[in-house]
C-alpha cells in the first residue's frame, strides 16, 4: 500500500484536474473508507469536483438541485472548522429525505467535511465519508483528522495552481484526453460509451468534461462541445 506521504507527493505533482479525481480514488484505498470528495468553486462562481460518489447519485443530485437544501454544503458554507456531519441540522423533513436517498445511492452514514477558502471567493469542501457506527467514526477522525487537513489544503492549493495556470492562457489548449472526451461527446456518444472508449472510469471522464467545458468558458456540456467545434480544437 502506498504510504500517505507518497500519496501527497503524488497530488502535489498533478498536472491537469483529473489528476484529481485519481487522487480522491487512491485515498478512498489508503484509508479503507467509503468515499472522498473535493468540490469547489472558482474565484469567478464555477464549480468543480472530483470524487468517489457514484455518477448517478452525482447526476440525481444536480437533477433535483440538492445544493440548495444538503446540509453539508449550507452547513459549512459560513464555516472555518472542520465538521462532522452529526452536528449539522438534519432536523427538516427535506433533509431527511434528502439524507435517506443519499445513503441508498452508496453514500455512506457518516462524514466529516473541512471548508477551505481562497484568494477572491474561492471555496472548496473536502470530504471523507464511510458508513459505520458513531464509535468507530469517532475513532477514525481522531487518528486521522489532522492529516485530512493537510490532504484538504493540499488539494485546494493544487486547484488554485490550475485557475491560474487557466487564466493566462488566451486560447483554449484542451489536453489529448479533453479532446477525445469533447470528440467522443460531439459524435452522440454516451458518458458510459465514451468512458469505455478511452479506459478510463466515468467519475474521471467527468473530471476531463468539466475541465475542458471550464477552459472553453462554456455554461454546460452542450455549450463546451460547440464551443469545441467551433474553434477547430476537434473535427467529428
Amino acid at each position: 500500500m502506498k504510504t500517505l506521504e507518497y500519496l501527497i507527493e503524488e497530488l502535489q505533482r498533478a498536472e491537469e484536474l483529473a489528476h484529481l479525481q485519481t487522487a480522491t480514488e487512491r485515498l478512498r484505498d489508503h484509508y479503507g473508507i467509503s468515499h472522498v470528495v473535493y468540490h469547489w468553486v472558482n474565484s469567478v462562481g464555477e464549480r468543480f469536483g472530483a470524487g468517489t460518489y457514484s455518477s448517478e447519485w452525482v447526476d440525481r443530485y444536480l437533477e433535483k438541485g440538492y445544493l440548495r437544501i444538503d446540509p453539508v454544503i449550507v452547513g459549512c458554507f459560513q464555516r472555518f472548522s472542520p465538521v462532522d456531519w452529526k452536528q449539522l441540522d438534519w432536523s427538516s423533513r427535506a433533509a431527511q429525505e434528502f439524507f435517506r436517498e443519499a445513503i441508498g445511492y452508496g453514500v455512506g452514514n457518516q462524514g466529516y467535511t473541512i471548508p477551505v477558502r481562497g484568494p477572491s471567493g474561492q471555496f472548496a469542501l473536502f470530504t471523507a465519508n464511510h458508513d459505520c457506527n458513531d464509535d468507530t467514526w469517532t475513532r477514525f477522525i481522531a487518528a486521522n483528522g489532522r492529516d485530512l487537513m493537510i490532504i484538504a489544503h493540499e488539494f485546494n492549493r493544487k486547484a488554485l495552481e490550475f485557475e491560474s495556470a487557466s487564466a493566462l492562457l488566451r486560447t483554449p489548449a484542451l489536453s489529448p484526453r479533453e479532446l477525445s472526451a469533447m470528440t467522443y461527446l460531439a459524435k452522440g456518444y454516451s458518458r458510459a460509451r465514451a468512458a469505455e472508449e478511452m479506459e478510463i472510469s466515468e467519475h474521471t471522464l467527468r473530471v476531463y468534461i468539466e475541465a475542458a467545458r471550464h477552459k472553453l468558458g462554456a455554461v454546460n456540456t452542450t455549450h463546451a462541445v460547440a464551443r469545441a467545434l467551433s474553434a477547430g480544437l476537434i473535427i467529428v
